[in-house]
């Protein structure tokens, strides 16, 4: 039987092993299953069990037997070539799929830029250079509209088994693609100078981050802001100014930590129930006009306060607002002149009384 011509297969599967990094005997008893296959194809009803394929690596050549008797049909050198050819191009894919997801394996928990590719039902196709990756339904921002070509930053979240192999996952609500970019737009973070303390993040409508420095001279929040706020403008823009960003100061005693994440709201006093400590809870009282400030639209400020620092946060307005047990200035100034006019009126009732004996 003529072999199969070297050039399509000896000298390809040598070079593709070499340079590839393909398995040449993996290969060579991929080929021969896929020769038995295709025998079969051609020769329906047989018990493919008991018959064999043998390759030889040298000349190419293929040959079908059953006990031993060679049932070779004529002019199946070339069947057997096409088929070899096939497997090998096969075997390249896998490979380089193999090392693609490999290398993206690495970058999981980073942001990369990419391009909407397609969409495939709620899902989203994205381009990220070497391969395409799959934002669900549930990383996707809920009022961010996509659309073909559109570019955007994704964080990669996780590899895991899709209908069709491997598939990268990748997110546009995580709150860690808000802590990629930031750490993007500020050296200070990259370096270590500034640290990300925590995120509460409603994607596409609100966040609040919570940035530290243990460095003298370097103010955290002014820093993460920028000169006019050109870094966390950059950041907005990249959710195509769709959501808001607070940044404000860790601290590490909890009622000052509370009252930072409860800004814009000011005049606040925080009461931390000693009793119930491993319940975390905080009862927090604002002056009646900041009341709304610090509950927020439907909640949401406060919801984002308490998702940041861990507490469950009950708010209470009152009247006469006490920031650190100090009374406030203009109820002081009432009371004084009360007083004052009470020693008047009793001087001059004093005198009557006198000029009357």
């Amino acid at each position: 039987m003529p072999a199969v011509q070297r050039s399509e297969f000896l000298l390809a599967l040598n070079q593709v092993a070499h340079e590839r990094g393909v398995d040449v005997e993996v290969v060579l008893e991929t080929v021969k299953n896929a020769i038995l296959a295709a025998y079969k194809k051609d020769h329906s009803g047989i018990d493919i069990k008991d018959y064999t394929a043998t390759l030889d690596k040298n000349t190419g050549e293929a040959r079908i037997l059953h006990n031993s008797k060679d049932l070779t049909p004529p002019g199946f050198g070339r069947i057997a070539a096409q088929t070899a050819r096939q497997v090998i191009l096969q075997k390249i894919r896998e490979k380089e799929k193999e090392a693609i997801i490999a290398d993206y394996r690495l970058r999981i928990g980073t942001i990369v830029n990419g391009m909407v590719l397609r969409f495939a039902g709620p899902n989203v196709i994205v381009d990220i250079g070497k391969t395409e990756a799959v934002m669900p339904q549930p990383e996707q921002i809920p009022n961010e509209k996509y659309r073909l070509n559109q570019r955007l930053a994704v964080y990669i979240v996780e590899i895991k088994e899709g209908l069709r192999g491997n598939e990268i996952i990748v997110s546009r609500a995580s709150p860690e693609l808000l802590a990629g970019l930031f750490k993007r737009e500020v050296p200070e973070i990259s370096k270590g100078s500034v640290t990300i303390k925590g995120i509460a993040r409603e994607p596409g409508i609100r966040s609040k981050i919570a940035v530290y420095s243990n460095q003298q001279g370097i103010d955290p929040v002014g820093t993460c802001v920028g000169q006019k706020g050109v870094r966390v403008q950059s950041v907005i823009q990249e959710f195509n100014g769709l959501e808001k960003i607070d940044i404000i100061q860790w601290s590490e005693p909890p009622k000052d930590y509370i009252t930072h994440a409860l800004s814009p709201a000011k005049n606040i006093r925080v009461d931390l129930d000693s009793d119930k400590s491993d319940k975390k809870e905080a009862h927090v009282f604002v002056a009646e006009d900041q009341l709304s400030l610090a509950i927020g639209k439907d909640g949401q400020n406060v919801r984002l306060a308490s998702k940041l620092t861990g507490y469950r946060i009950e708010i209470e307005g009152e009247e006469t607002a006490k920031v650190d047990g100090q009374i406030d200035d203009t109820n002081k100034e009432k009371e004084d002149s009360k007083k004052t006019e009470e020693k008047t009126k009793k001087k001059v009732k004093e005198k009557k009384e006198k000029a009357a004996k």
